[in-house]
């Protein structure tokens, strides 16, 4: 999708780009609610991180993804684009579409993704050694906010 690949470049999407920003961001088994993961204080200036999530979320059927965030502009046409890169290749790609946002409003955002049944899922020692994801925010195909997470599994008690 080469359409994606620039940050805002229009006055509109560079306004919205400035007053938009992500809170907190958490993981959850989705069919008990109970969280995996997350991220309390979102560090919207470090585009490049590494977060380790429990490896118990990979036995997970369902995964829910919650996003908070506020936006100072009002937002039509809010998108979500996030691939799953493994050794530098993309392996998945999911849109999520939010829609409207209002302005001076913060939300929450989940987004339901289902696991590949046990037999087709990858080996967390392939995992933890050359996954990535990214994640694209977008108004119509412009990039307000972009953000790349390499993630390490391993045991952990629940949060």
């Amino acid at each position: 999708n080469a359409e994606y690949m620039g940050i805002a470049n229009d006055e509109v999407a560079r306004k919205i780009m400035e007053g938009f920003k992500i809170n907190w961001m958490a993981m959850k088994d989705g069919e008990t609610g109970a969280v995996h993961w997350r991220c309390k204080n979102w560090d919207n200036n470090v585009l490049d991180k590494t977060e380790t999530f429990p490896k118990d979320l990979l036995k997970c059927r369902v995964v829910t993804r919650e996003i908070n965030f506020t936006s100072k502009e009002e937002i039509k046409e809010f998108h979500l684009l996030q691939r799953i890169y493994l050794a530098g290749k993309v392996i998945e790609e999911w849109h999520f579409k939010f829609g409207f946002v209002i302005p001076n409003s913060t939300n929450t955002w989940e987004q339901t993704i289902e696991a590949a049944a046990p037999e087709d899922m990858i080996p967390i020692e392939i995992l933890n050694s050359s996954m990535m994801i990214e994640t694209l925010f977008l108004i119509r195909d412009q990039v307000i906010y972009r953000s790349k997470m390499r993630v390490q599994y391993k045991c952990m008690f629940p949060i």
